[in-house]
């Protein structure tokens, strides 16, 4: 009997729902590739692609850009990423009223990380939202927006143990989040025992996989190290002495993705975020083997607009 049962049924893509997320760009050669990587995977008709929030909020012009070209020149819902990093609740608010007048009715609501980065010890600020927790609680009180919040399967680095992680997952639901995206992970029984966790402790709002398609394994080996993710021996193996081989980098680094979503697939995983890094290559290909196909009016919507 073949172990890709669920994988390989011919209506597999109708039951699948996929997210994307974006980081705003620096430069305009930047923005440009951005451009082509929205333009790209919007025709996959994803529930809502996100644009993220940097250290201390440090991209907040950029991403608010990013956002409103998004809602202007596509038909897709764009979710707004918020944290609670280096600024009052009265700045927060500012910028929920700014986004929400732009027509934003989803975000991703986080605590952020410090502006010195990934892994740096997090200080509440004075007069600020202290955490993901109140962000989404002051989100809620001005309207009945859609909310995603973080969780981690291997836990957050900052948390002492798996039951003072899953309380601070508790307390975003009870406050209102309407679903949770995983930091990536590269082990599926990981996020497996996280979610099983995660249930016995009465949370039952979806707990969507993030996978992160390794465009640069030694760039995801530095992040990693800083956010507690475990990079495990046999992932390792598989990209090394392919530093300076960027063609067959990227053909493993599309089999080891493949390899996750199908598996988490054949564990009845219905709901997949990607950390797409601005590329779009390979979260289109994995979408492509789960039978996500671009929508053919959206298709030659971009291709319209491209010949113009």
């Amino acid at each position: 009997m073949s172990f890709f049962r669920q994988s390989r049924r011919a209506d597999l893509g109708s039951n699948i729902k996929v997210s994307f997320e974006f980081f705003p760009p620096k430069t305009e050669v930047m923005e440009e590739r951005l451009w082509e990587t929205v333009t790209r995977l919007a025709p996959l008709n994803p529930e809502f692609v996100s644009v993220t929030y940097g250290a201390g909020g440090s991209t907040r012009e950029r991403t608010a850009r990013t956002i409103k070209r998004i809602l202007t020149e596509t038909d897709v819902n764009a979710a707004a990423h918020l944290t609670c990093v280096d600024a009052t609740k009265e700045e927060v608010d500012t910028v929920i009223r700014e986004f929400a007048a732009m027509g934003v009715n989803r975000f991703v609501a986080l605590r952020g990380d410090p502006a010195s980065g990934v892994g740096a010890h997090y200080k509440p600020t004075p007069g600020g939202y202290e955490n993901g927790a109140e962000l989404v609680a002051g989100l809620k009180a001005f309207a009945d927006f859609d909310i995603s919040v973080s969780a981690y399967p291997e836990k957050h680095p900052e948390s002492p143990d798996f039951a003072t992680d899953i309380d601070m997952l508790k307390r975003k639901v009870d406050n209102g989040a309407t679903r949770a995206i995983t930091q990536f992970f590269f082990e599926n029984d990981q996020y497996e025992r996280y979610v099983e966790k995660v249930r016995r402790a009465g949370i039952y709002i979806p707990i969507l996989p993030g996978i992160l398609p390794i465009h640069n394994f030694t760039q995801v080996t530095n992040f990693c190290s800083k956010a507690g993710t475990h990079i495990p021996t046999w992932l390792a193996d598989r990209f090394d002495g392919l530093q300076n081989d960027e063609q067959t980098h990227a053909l493993v680094a599309s089999a080891v993705a493949a390899e996750q979503v199908l598996d988490l697939v054949e564990r009845g995983v219905e709901d997949f975020h990607f950390y797409t890094m601005n590329r779009a290559d390979l979260a289109f290909a994995i979408c492509h083997l789960i039978g996500i196909r671009p929508e053919a009016v959206a298709l030659q919507s971009n291709l319209a607009g491209a010949a113009a």
